[in-house]
């Protein structure tokens, strides 16, 4: 009897292993980038290697403040810059939201016309929601 429900199994165990993997899909979703999407990629900047962490400048060449983060709004594009501005020390710095079209690229360093250090200080401040709202969950 016990021979005759393992030939079965054992020839079953066989065929499914003879078959190829293939991938699991959820539905018609693919998980990546294409080799021409890979290439935009490829040419795009790294947040975390080029953008954060960037010293700002004003435009007359003045640091006024340093790249903290970066904001993606729901339309999956990047709307603010996040600047760390005034304190010493990490003492009584702040953070204020910069729309990202008001930074430029000059020379290598990323600048911010018309800024000083006090008119980042009278900004008001950069706060994230709470992580019960919003996309911060």
């Amino acid at each position: 009897m016990k021979c005759a429900i393992l030939i079965p199994f054992a020839g079953a165990v066989l065929i499914l292993a003879a078959m190829p993997a293939t991938a699991q899909v959820a539905g018609s979703t693919t998980l990546g980038v294409s080799v021409a999407e890979l290439r935009d990629v490829m040419d795009g900047w790294s947040a975390k290697r080029q953008i954060l962490g960037q010293d700002v400048y004003s435009d007359k060449q003045e640091k006024v403040g340093t790249i903290e983060d970066i904001i993606i709004a729901p339309d999956k594009k990047v709307s603010y810059g996040i600047v760390g501005a005034g304190g010493f020390l990490g003492f009584d710095k702040r953070d204020v939201a910069i729309p990202v079209d008001q930074f430029k690229l000059t020379d290598g360093k990323l600048m911010l016309p018309g800024a000083t250090k006090e008119t980042l200080a009278g900004m008001p401040p950069f706060e994230y929601a709470p992580t019960t709202e919003g996309r911060g969950r």
